[in-house]
């Protein structure tokens, strides 16, 4: 049996959150030998407060790098330490809130009872996990469905309430496996600008996704893997800055100006001098065309979470100089609407037999007789033989 890998003593930073040192695992066949080396000689750190992206295309080792930190597979060779502690220490557990790529969760609970679930799990009292619960599903957007069980709800719902749960300890350490995977530009919104608060409230978000657009919009830091090791890492500014190239920007000028700027530019650049437009994101062009068609009560019919959950946003007990420009733009309560002046519409006279008719129950139908048909009869004829069989004259 091979001996367990040693627990990595607590590092010199306190800010570092995760350290991974020469980080391996091997899987091995049934007979013991080689299988596949999934994850091979990795060293990196996250530190506190940081949305740190974990990139690759299937099979390089993501999610087993984040089994390791979740203490679910024992590394091969090297260490791995979360909050200066081995990952498979329960008080390390207890302070690590987790989103898998698929949720896993009681197909027969409701929304409610499946957060009280796994709040008490975390041993919260009845009255905190009610608070957080509520908080929660509001935040998720499925206060209007929180009366269907899970196994009705479509994938997206499912990631909704599997972030909700992953949230429920208040957690200082969030991994998030594909957290947008089934959700509408809307939720992929609302999913970023939660990470986002999460983050500024000194909280490490660990964020794993194929959509490299999500990513590039709320992480600080990201590694690529391939293979099994880190092909890049460092910050986004360090790997997408093109260092031979220079971008200028300014407003709309007269054609006769634009004209002379880029005959100056052309004397230095030559042909790699190009005049162009600059452009949105269509996701920025999507959020805009629906708040527009919100402030003409226009709605699809699909449900939004409004703000974060205070004990997530750190709304109760927390200092002011937690306080900045996202998290007041997320929790800052709507415009309070129009004053409406509401028209008392004349009640119709109802006859009062009539009223009894309509609300007294329906009683259930019985069961019609079948119908046989007869054919004609001569009563006359019928008469007459009827009183020759018992001897008597008509």
């Amino acid at each position: 049996m091979a001996a367990n890998p040693p627990t990595p003593r607590p590092g010199s930073d306190p800010d570092v959150v995760i350290r991974a040192v020469g980080l391996t695992k091997v899987f091995k066949d049934f007979w013991g030998r080689p299988k596949a080396r999934a994850v091979d000689n990795v060293d990196f750190e996250v530190r506190r407060g940081e949305v740190f992206g974990l990139l690759g295309p299937n099979g390089s080792g993501k999610s087993t790098t984040i089994k390791m930190i979740l203490g679910l597979l024992y590394p091969t060779k090297g260490a791995i330490s979360v909050f200066g502690e081995s990952p498979r220490d329960v008080r390390t557990k207890s302070r690590i809130g987790y989103l898998p790529e698929e949720s896993y969760l009681y197909r027969f609970l409701n929304p409610g009872e499946t957060l009280d679930f796994f709040g008490n799990l975390f041993e919260l009292d009845a009255a905190e996990r009610q608070r957080r619960t509520e908080q929660l599903i509001e935040m998720v957007g499925l206060n209007q469905a929180r009366t269907r069980t899970v196994g009705e709800f479509s994938k997206g719902m499912q990631r909704r309430i599997g972030l909700a749960q992953a949230l429920i300890n208040d957690p200082d350490l969030v991994i998030l496996d594909e957290p947008t995977a089934g959700l509408d530009p809307i939720g992929c919104h609302e999913i970023k600008q939660l990470i986002m608060a999460l983050a500024k409230r000194g909280k490490t978000v660990i964020l794993s996704s194929h959509l490299l657009a999500d990513v590039e919009d709320v992480c600080d830091r990201v590694v690529i893997y391939y293979g099994g090791r880190i092909q890049a890492q460092g910050t986004l500014k360090e790997l997408l800055a093109e260092p031979d190239e220079v971008q200028i920007t300014s407003p709309v000028l007269p054609r006769e100006t634009i004209q002379r700027v880029l005959s100056i530019l052309r004397e230095e650049g030559g042909d790699r001098v190009r005049l162009d437009t600059p452009t949105r994101n269509l996701e920025s062009y999507f959020l805009g065309v629906v708040e527009r068609a919100r402030a003409k009560a226009e709605t699809s019919g699909a449900t939004s979470g409004n703000q974060v959950a205070k004990f997530i946003a750190g709304g109760e007990g927390a200092s002011s100089a937690q306080s900045d420009r996202v998290l007041d733009r997320l929790t800052r309560p709507a415009a309070a609407p129009a004053a409406k002046v509401e028209v008392q519409e004349p009640v119709a006279t109802v006859d009062q037999a009539r009223l009894e008719s309509l609300t007294r129950p329906v009683e259930a139908p019985q069961e019609a007789a079948p119908v046989v048909e007869t054919p004609a009869v001569d009563l006359a004829k019928a008469n007459e033989k009827l009183s020759g069989l018992l001897g008597k004259k008509p």
